[in-house]
């Protein structure tokens, strides 16, 4: 690993402009390979990665110890922590997106002009992609495989905490492009952790990065976001709510609300707010709290759901508008569909919000009158995820409203083209 300290600013700008020239070069040539390259190239890589277990266990080893010595939260530990099963289903991410229709070359719409011109819409590839991201190494695989089944180079520069995991998976990922004769180029992993190479990348390369992809805690988000001179695709924070309405199942309700919030709490799709019907507290509230105390979960609430427990902490202002990636649950009483709507509204980060009820009435102004990414009934918000969504996998969840929203896939790492076939027609 080659640190700040060891190169300089202009030595690391001038590998950096290096990597975003082979990646051009790398993705013109992805633009027009064909599914049965790509598809052998993310099979060969994902047969690498099950070969590789134990070198990526010992590669990261060295990463979570390092964590551990550097302080790092609980959840920042646990999104950085492989273990065997975690390798293995990073690995089956990268086979099932092989199992991905090609979206390169996909008439998206066909019509016919009176003029006897046919027009059509074609989706094609975005170019090159920059993906910088914390902590989890999974990253590598995920963003590397859609990346590249989307007809995209992808220039990949993980966290420092992530830097020997990340390394280690990349190698399994350059395994699969070579056995399928693709340029190495098409997947780069950024070899120095210094932050002067995040600083090259928001700059584009010199016009060789066509969007970037911040996947990361807040700070980073907002850096890139305030910093990068291209398109970029993000979240700020997944701020997530479940509803429970009054005509709500208790049993059903009770467990959604622990699998939202306790199955993994570091993940961007886990519950941090609960919001329960007034109009029915007597049969709802107590329960689900009570539930939620005893899975070991802190609960910190208003007046009215402090009252129904010694151990629920208040709730302070900045506690509705926290995204705690702990055990760590807000919870508030709402006077039914519209209490609810507008606590959302007001608070939400747009990421992905949950109802919980029985109504098709308060499902449908639920889905009508909240604008986030992703919206559920009667379902764990955990699922919010680009895999659970049969997309194989995903490079993030894109709260913006431009191009790309909700889990960013394949289909949304491509662009298009209009495709115009005439037989001698001239414009008067």
């Amino acid at each position: 690993m080659l640190n700040k300290t060891e190169q300089s600013e202009a030595e690391i700008t001038a590998i950096m402009q290096e990597i975003g020239r082979n990646a051009r070069t790398a993705s013109r040539v992805l633009a027009t390979a064909g599914s049965d390259r790509k598809n052998a190239a993310l099979t060969g890589a994902a047969e690498a990665i099950r070969n590789s277990v134990s070198k990526i266990l010992d590669a990261n080893a060295i990463d979570m110890a390092n964590g551990e010595e550097a302080h790092l939260s609980k959840a920042m530990l646990d999104r950085l922590r492989l273990t065997e099963d975690r390798i293995l289903d990073i690995a089956n991410a990268v086979s099932a997106i092989a199992e991905i229709t090609d979206p390169v070359g996909e008439v998206m719409a066909n019509w016919q002009r009176p003029n006897g011109l046919d027009i059509s819409r074609v989706r094609t590839p975005l170019g090159v992609i920059g993906v910088i991201y914390e902590s989890r190494p999974n990253v590598t695989a995920d963003a590397g495989a859609l990346c590249l089944m989307a007809g995209n180079a992808v220039i990949l520069r993980g966290g420092t905490d992530s830097f020997n995991s990340s390394r280690a998976i990349h190698q399994c990922m350059v395994k699969g492009l070579a056995a399928a004769r693709l340029p190495e180029e098409a997947i780069q992993l950024v070899p120095v952790t210094s932050r002067i190479a995040v600083g090259e990348m928001l700059k584009g390369l010199n016009g060789n990065i066509d969007v970037i992809v911040p996947r990361g805690g807040r700070g980073l988000v907002e850096r890139v976001q305030s910093d990068a001179r291209v398109p970029v695709f993000a979240h700020l924070e997944g701020l997530v709510h479940v509803y429970v309405d009054k005509s709500a199942d208790l049993e059903m309700a009770a467990n959604i609300i622990l699998n939202a919030k306790l199955r993994r709490t570091g993940i961007c799709g886990a519950a941090e707010t609960l919001l329960i019907d007034v109009n029915d507290a007597d049969r709802l509230a107590k329960p689900l709290i009570e539930a939620l105390l005893a899975k070991g979960c802190e609960v910190r609430g208003d007046e009215a759901i402090r009252k129904l427990s010694g151990s629920v902490k208040p709730a302070s202002d900045e506690d509705w508008s926290t995204e705690y990636l702990d055990t760590i649950i807000t919870a508030g009483l709402v006077d039914g569909i519209d209490g609810a709507i507008k606590h959302i509204n007001t608070w939400s980060s747009s990421h992905t919000e949950a109802v919980i009820a029985e109504d098709q009435q308060v499902v449908e102004r639920f889905f009508n009158e909240i604008d986030s990414a992703i919206l559920m009934h009667n379902a764990s918000t955990q699922f919010a995820d680009g895999g659970e969504f049969g997309m194989g996998a995903e490079i993030g969840i894109a709260t913006g409203k431009m191009h790309a929203r909700g889990p960013v896939g394949v289909e949304q790492l491509t662009s298009f083209k209009y495709v115009v076939r005439g037989s001698g027609q001239i414009r008067p």
